[in-house]
């Protein structure tokens, strides 16, 4: 089995990742991606993931481990391996001034799209993408809202481990929750 972290960008990905890297878990990284001011607590991120759509070779690597996807991605999963996708959702608002923010910090412009076409084209892209995930016979999907975790991380932190069989260092899952690097809020 091999547990698929997802999301938009800038949905809490990261979190999660370091989340069950704290529990315990087994985390496909290549440290590429070093920790900066939009992830103080790095990326925890596998280069290789972002040719998905042109070579999947480097999951076997991800057997047992959790790797990061973005949700863009997922529909290019070979139905070879059985996977356990922990989808974060967060609200649309604070995803885009947290990418835009991002993108101002890198000195980057952003792009013409306003930010309601761009809210709307991710609404469309998580609702045709919980259809596919529903229709997949080799994956399960827990839905985890960046939110509530952000709030009180101690029911996501039973749900997740509850999803992946128990084991987990609960304790120390929550104690990676930090709600001062929660800096976006709408």
């Amino acid at each position: 089995m091999i547990i698929v972290v997802s999301g938009l960008p800038r949905s809490g990905t990261s979190m999660m990742m370091s989340m069950l890297q704290a529990g315990g878990a087994f985390i496909l990284t290549d440290d590429r991606r070093e920790a900066d001011e939009d992830n103080l607590r790095g990326y925890l991120e596998y280069e290789q993931v972002k040719q998905l759509d042109r070579d999947a070779s480097w999951l076997g690597e991800a057997e047992g481990k959790a790797v990061k996807i973005i949700s863009m991605l997922l529909k290019h999963l070979p139905p070879s391996h059985e996977y356990r996708v922990i989808l974060m959702h967060r609200s649309i608002p604070e995803v885009l001034a947290s990418q835009r923010k991002m993108m101002e910090r890198r000195g980057e412009e952003p792009g013409g799209v306003p930010d309601e076409s761009m809210a709307a084209l991710y609404r469309r892209h998580l609702a045709e993408l919980e259809r596919w995930l529903e229709e997949q016979p080799n994956l399960e999907t827990l839905h985890v809202d960046y939110n509530e975790t952000m709030r009180d991380p101690r029911p996501t932190v039973e749900r997740v481990n509850e999803f992946l069989g128990g084991g987990l260092d609960r304790e120390a899952m929550v104690s990676v929750v930090a709600p001062e690097l929660y800096r976006q809020r709408r």
